[in-house]
């Protein structure tokens, strides 16, 4: 009898394993782990995990048709709202959204609506099941301008109510932070990434690579050159953050920015492609969120050891507590309530190590996390 207090564990690579390959560290439902999850869906009638959903996707019903096995039902119901299933089911911070809503998360542990969708995109592609495009064009011409996830899902929406869309990109690949920021182990860019953007392409939206709107063409002349009637600007997060401390132009600094894109877009840690990547012995990330997880995961993986430095304490950390998890099980160290005030180099202009002070927490800040003081 399943526990219907527990989800239904999700398989996952070996951390010792995992820790020395690019290769996907979860490995999602079966079928029948995925029947015997959904069976914990309370089906409530005023469902609190849609209202979690950004884009409300009815997950009581798709997940009801999983119940009785009716996967591309499922797919249908989801598809009705998201472009990006099998991105999504991947890497939106459900326990913050869906699941953190989900009403038998009260006594137990939430219904696992993330690997559900997982499961059930991964399941589509497998079984050649595609989104359905709209029966008729309506001559109205729309360009989107970025194909990351919010230009992704603006065409597919806009194609699916009879737009004639074409997504404009500046890279030499779609998919934005897809491709160039999520490291391969949390997205696999060929089995997914590209599969969900055919997906989006199956419904008629075009995609031209190597275009920078305002240097290969402007605004003003896909409007009134080119007969497009609207514009969508979905041109990503844009410029690292930087710290403003001594020493953060010395050789080996690194933005995650540059380190990711490198690593993800240009395929560095590949030994069949040239990309030039920095391998440190010794590496430290500075931050606390998902990019600086993302980071600290791959520098693990290109064979060093690897230091979380974040002034805040563990409560604070703003990343997924599945990526901290996955982190700390892989053999990352936390330098937790730690400041970089100064990083060192050598007469070369090399970085020797970085000079931090220990933090304390004070009074909460606009973010609502308490705010790091320094100890004296």
């Amino acid at each position: 009898m399943t526990d219907v207090l527990k989800r239904v564990p999700v398989r996952e690579q070996d951390p010792k394993v995992r820790a020395t390959n690019f290769d996907e560290v979860c490995l999602g439902y079966n079928k029948e782990e995925a029947v015997e999850e959904a069976q914990r869906c309370l089906t409530c009638k005023n469902a609190k995990c849609i209202t979690g959903c950004p884009v409300n996707i009815n997950i009581p019903a798709f997940i009801a048709q999983v119940k009785e096995g009716n996967f591309e039902e499922a797919y249908k119901i989801i598809g009705e709202s998201s472009a990006l299933p099998a991105v999504c089911g991947r890497v939106c911070p459900q326990e913050s959204q869906c699941e953190g809503k989900c009403i038998r998360g009260i006594k137990g542990d939430a219904v696992s609506i993330g690997k559900l969708e997982r499961f059930v995109a991964d399941w589509a592609k497998e079984n050649g099941i595609k989104p359905v495009p709209a029966a008729e064009k309506n001559g109205h011409k729309i360009a989107v301008i970025g194909s990351g996830p919010a230009g992704l899902t603006c065409a597919g929406d806009l194609a699916k109510l009879g737009y004639d869309v074409t997504i404009f990109e500046a890279l030499h690949k779609a998919g934005g932070v897809l491709s160039y920021g999520i490291p391969e182990f949390r997205l696999p860019k060929d089995k997914v990434v590209a599969e969900e953007i055919e997906n989006v392409k199956s419904l008629g939206v075009k995609i031209e690579t190597n275009v920078i709107i305002g240097k290969s063409v402007t605004i003003d002349e896909l409007m009134q050159e080119e007969g497009y009637e609207a514009v969508f600007i979905g041109s990503g997060a844009g410029l690292p953050m930087f710290m403003g401390i001594p020493g953060e132009n010395a050789n080996g600094v690194f933005s995650a920015n540059e380190f990711l894109t490198r690593n993800n877009l240009m395929k560095s840690f590949r030994e069949d492609y040239d990309t030039p990547i920095a391998h440190g012995k010794k590496v430290a990330v500075v931050g606390g969120g998902n990019v600086a997880m993302d980071a600290a995961r791959t520098a693990l993986r290109l064979g060093a050891e690897v230091h979380v430095i974040y002034r805040r304490s563990e409560a604070e950390l703003p990343a997924r507590a599945e990526e901290v998890h996955h982190a700390k099980e892989e053999g990352i160290i936390f330098d937790l309530l730690t400041n970089p005030v100064e990083i060192l180099t050598d007469e070369k202009d090399w970085v020797t190590g970085i000079r931090c002070v220990r933090m304390e927490l004070g009074e909460p800040d606009a973010s609502g996390r308490r705010r790091p003081v320094e100890v004296p």
